[in-house]
């Protein structure tokens, strides 16, 4: 069942240079059978014999578990390894912080992240700029000068779009080339301070980064304030799609509209074993940012295209140290919104629209639909073939969700 693992092995020279420094030896645990995998710089290796060193890790599922994760589109939770530690259906025992260290490689191993290999060459394309225009903010955050790195297209009614944790405004790229949008919208685009090319405040080596709901919605109202936004529409996705029912349970007449895409009232990481995830993330025994875009490998969808999956990942391979670890604490503790805060959200004067990817093992459907019958949504809608990434791992499919919510949002409210 894993010998197709051993091709792959051969075929990528980052598996390879990976295994070079430090030769991986783990069990895989399939039913009631057990195989040993090695991996150097020769590349990978099955056997039936326990390896000298014994394995430092074993991953375990049913045959049924494995066989469903090789179909061509797995079912929700089965599309990668971290997906299917996510929603237990796979067990990892033994060294975690070897695990977590190694995820990437084991990624490239065993789950379909690529399609066919891109061909060399000239694809005929002429040269051209594209309208989108970067600049720097210089504005007071929490009481601290930052300098602020934002992209902006278009005119007419602002559309404010807000980043994933980790992440940094470049998810929004497509949106920001789309013409049935920006023909309509002044659709803008920032990175949260610390992240992307906006540099953390004078002093940050002396600090932990840290993102809280309070410093959060205040760093949004700076944002449209400096910008001179007049009853924007917000739309963030993940810890932004938390945001969003932050501003309208707070701002609610601020804004036109609110869409929360990956919204969740609360987000926990189901998944086994110890340390968790977003404690490993920021081990100096591990690297940070290859864990980050290994484990957000798991929450696409595998119809998504290679170079836009990979696209997505390689943000957060690119991110600070420790920051993609300070956003998650924000999106798991202090901005949870199970504690009744979010009773009123019905009561906000912000109408509200929710989208929410067939494939996010974080921010679920089920998830989604909790808060749109709790705010009485005007719009929620699954995506299919989507995950927890919509404006950057299939551009194309989200347009088709995206556009009809922009029409009505236009139609239906009053600027």
């Amino acid at each position: 069942m894993f010998d197709y693992v051993i091709e792959r092995a051969e075929a990528n020279a980052n598996i390879r240079l990976h295994a070079s420094f430090e030769p991986l030896a783990f069990a895989i645990g399939c039913g009631d059978e057990t195989t040993f995998m090695t991996v150097d710089n020769e590349g990978a290796r099955l056997s039936t014999e326990t390896p000298p060193d014994g394995a430092i890790f074993t991953m375990t599922a049913s045959v049924e578990a494995w066989r469903e994760f090789r179909k061509d589109e797995p079912k929700p939770g089965f599309q990668t390894l971290s997906a299917m530690r996510r929603t237990q259906n796979l067990l990892v025992e033994g060294d975690m912080v070897a695990f977590f260290r190694h995820l990437m490689l084991l990624e490239l191993l065993f789950s379909d992240l690529s399609d066919a290999p891109i061909a060399n060459g000239g694809n005929g394309h002429t040269p051209t700029i594209e309208p989108v225009i970067g600049r720097y903010l210089r504005l007071e955050i929490d009481g601290r000068p930052h300098r602020l790195y934002f992209e902006e297209v278009g005119d007419g009614q602002p559309l404010l779009c807000l980043h994933t944790a980790g992440s940094d405004g470049r998810q929004f790229r497509h949106l920001l080339n789309d013409p049935s949008v920006t023909n309509r919208f002044r659709v803008i685009a920032f990175d949260m301070p610390w992240h992307g090319k906006s540099s953390p405040p004078a002093g940050f080596e002396h600090v932990v980064y840290e993102l809280t709901t309070d410093k959060y919605v205040e760093m949004i109202l700076a944002v449209a304030n400096a910008l001179n936004l007049t009853n924007p529409v917000v739309m963030g996705c993940s810890i932004g799609g938390r945001a969003v029912l932050h501003l309208a349970l707070r701002h609610g007449e601020r804004f036109r509209a609110a869409i929360g895409l990956q919204s969740a009232l609360y987000a926990e990481d189901r998944s086994l074993g110890d340390p968790q995830p977003e404690m490993a993330l920021h081990r100096p025994d591990i690297h940070g940012g290859k864990l980050a875009g290994a484990s957000m490998a798991g929450m696409i969808a595998p119809q998504s295209p290679s170079a836009e999956r990979w696209e997505t990942m390689w943000h957060y391979m690119q991110g600070g140290p420790g920051i993609f670890w300070g956003d998650i604490r924000y999106y798991f503790d202090n901005g949870d919104l199970r504690n009744g805060g979010a009773d009123s959200l019905s009561e906000s004067t912000c109408p509200l629209y929710l989208l929410s990817g067939e494939y996010d093992p974080s921010a679920t459907p089920e998830m989604g639909r909790e808060v749109a019958e709790l705010a009485n949504a005007v719009h929620f809608e699954v995506m299919e073939g989507m995950g927890h990434f919509p404006m950057s791992e299939n551009p194309a499919l989200f347009r088709e969700y995206l556009l009809p919510v922009l029409d009505n949002i236009l139609e239906k409210t009053e600027p």
